[in-house]
């Protein structure tokens, strides 16, 4: 099963694709989309968009796995993640790839069995997982930890498994 984990901003938007095969799990590319500070909104909007739609042709995910439950007290930063989100929901419906949703505690116990892990613990968790020679650029390293847990929820008692979005 292939699947595409993806970690939403509109400057640095990490994308992954991963695959589980004979009960190992491997990355089979990874990376983030960056937008310099600059270029106006509409413009991030369709680069996040176009490279999202080239990646799903390319690998051919079964399924996209998203981190939502973000709560802002800005509401403009809200609404600029909300569109970069709606873009890559948006790739992905169009696509016809079921799109799964996750909180961040819930990404966090996944991969660490610790839902309240620091950042560097679950980015060790993603390199072993993967045996990744390196860690992944913080951006990459969420969408890949995503992936994992989209994968990872799969494999439990079906009544339990999250619904697509």
């Amino acid at each position: 099963m292939r699947i595409l984990g993806i970690d939403t901003s509109l400057r640095s938007s990490g994308y992954a694709v991963v695959e589980a095969k004979s009960g190992r799990i491997k990355a089979v590319e990874y990376g983030v989309i960056r937008n310099p500070s600059g270029r106006p909104h509409s413009f991030c909007l369709r680069e996040i968009h176009d490279h999202l739609r080239h990646l799903i042709t390319q690998t051919a995910p079964e399924a996209a796995a998203i981190e939502g439950g973000f709560f802002f007290k800005n509401a403009k930063t809200a609404m600029i993640l909300g569109e970069a989100r709606g873009v890559a929901i948006a790739v992905c419906a169009s696509a016809g790839i079921p799109i799964y949703e996750y909180s961040p505690r819930s990404v966090k116990q996944s991969l660490t069995g610790f839902g309240a892990a620091q950042k560097d613990q679950v980015a060790r968790m993603v390199m072993t997982i993967l045996g990744l020679p390196d860690l992944p650029q913080e951006d990459a390293g969420d969408a890949l930890a995503i992936a994992i847990c989209h994968l990872q929820s799969r494999s439990g008692i079906p009544e339990l498994q999250e619904k697509p979005i």
